[in-house]
C-alpha cells in the first residue's frame, strides 16, 4: 500500500466518525491501484478464432452432423496440433457457435485455449457431445455481428483475429449482410469462409449457382482471407481441416493469390473480387419473390 494511503488511515483513526467510511474509500483505492491494466490481465494467443456455424433449416439433419464431424475431426488432426505449436505463443484461442435467423445465436463452446494435443482432442470430445439444432431463416449478417460481440467480450489478446463462418445459402433474413462484413474489416478482423453447395434445388427459391462466389465477394474479407466451399460430403473434413489449419498457420497475405480454393482439385477463383457484378442481395431477393409467389398462389 502506498504510505501516504497508511498516513491518512492513521490520521483518520482519531476521528471515529469518518474513520470507517474513510478507511473503506483508501481500501478501494489501493486496490485500483494494485490491480493490472487490461492489456497486461489478458492472456496473449496467436489467434483469437471465431468459428461461426450454420444450422438453417436449408440443411438436413444428415449435412448437420457431417458438419459438426468435420470440426471435432479437425480438431483431434495431428497436422491442426502442429499448426498450434508453430506459434508465437503457441496456443490459440477458439469458440464456436451456432446461427439461423437474426435472433438465432447460441454459443455452444464457449472461449477456451488451446494449447496442444491434449486440449484440442478435450475441445473436439466436448464439441462431439452437444445435440444438434435447426432453426429457420438464414442470416449471416447477424452471425457476423454476434461474432464481432464475441471478440469484443474475450478474456484473450491475439496478434490475428479471424471469423470462419460456413453456410448453405445466402443471407434473407436480418441486415443487409455488406454492412456487417464491412464493420468487422474496419476493426481489423478477418472473415474466411465454408460454402455447403452440396445440392442445388433451384427450384425451391433458396438455393443459388454461384455460393462460393457470393461468399468471397459478399460475405469474406480482410488480409489472407479465403473462401474454401463444400462440394462433396467426403469434404466436410478436408475441407473444415485445411481452413482451419490455414488460420491457424497464417502462412503471409499473398495479394495475387486466388481467394477461393475449391478442395481436392487444382481449380481456383481468379485473385481477388468482383463485387461490381456480384449481387449481394440476391438472397433477400429470392425471399421476396418466394412469399409473392405464395401470396399469389393462395
Amino acid at each position: 500500500m502506498p504510505r501516504h494511503c497508511r498516513d491518512r488511515i492513521r490520521a483518520a483513526g482519531s476521528e471515529p466518525w469518518a474513520s470507517r467510511a474513510l478507511y473503506l474509500a483508501l481500501f478501494a483505492l489501493n486496490l485500483a491501484w494494485l490491480a493490472p491494466s487490461p492489456a497486461s490481465a489478458q492472456t496473449r494467443v496467436d489467434l483469437e478464432l471465431v468459428l461461426a456455424v450454420d444450422i438453417s433449416m436449408s440443411m438436413d439433419i444428415e449435412e448437420q452432423r457431417l458438419q459438426r464431424q468435420g470440426y471435432v475431426d479437425a480438431f483431434r488432426d495431428a497436422n491442426l496440433h502442429h499448426a498450434i505449436s508453430s506459434g508465437q505463443f503457441k496456443r490459440i484461442a477458439v469458440t464456436y457457435f451456432e446461427w439461423a435467423g437474426e435472433n438465432v445465436t447460441r454459443t455452444i463452446m464457449p472461449w477456451t485455449v488451446i494449447d496442444g494435443p491434449a486440449a484440442a482432442n478435450r475441445f473436439a470430445d466436448m464439441l462431439a457431445e452437444q445435440p444438434i439444432a435447426r432453426a429457420r431463416y438464414t442470416s449471416i449478417s447477424a452471425a457476423l455481428r454476434y461474432a464481432g460481440e464475441m471478440l469484443a467480450a474475450s478474456p484473450y489478446r491475439g496478434i490475428r483475429r479471424v471469423v470462419d463462418i460456413s453456410g448453405d445459402g445466402p443471407n434473407n433474413n436480418g441486415p443487409v449482410v455488406t454492412t456487417a462484413r464491412d464493420a468487422l474489416l474496419d476493426k481489423g478482423i478477418v472473415i474466411n469462409g465454408l460454402p455447403i453447395v452440396l445440392k442445388r434445388n433451384l427450384a425451391s427459391g433458396f438455393d443459388m449457382d454461384g455460393l462460393d462466389i457470393y461468399y468471397r465477394d459478399c460475405v469474406t474479407g480482410g488480409d489472407g482471407s479465403f473462401v474454401i466451399p463444400i462440394t462433396r460430403e467426403a469434404e466436410f473434413l478436408t475441407a473444415t481441416r485445411q481452413k482451419l489449419i490455414r488460420e491457424i498457420a497464417a502462412a503471409p497475405a499473398d495479394p495475387v493469390a486466388p481467394r477461393l480454393i475449391r478442395t481436392g482439385t487444382t481449380e481456383t477463383a481468379a485473385p481477388g473480387d468482383d463485387r461490381s457484378t456480384t449481387d449481394c442481395l440476391i438472397g433477400e431477393k429470392m425471399w421476396d419473390r418466394y412469399w409473392n409467389r405464395q401470396r399469389f398462389e393462395n
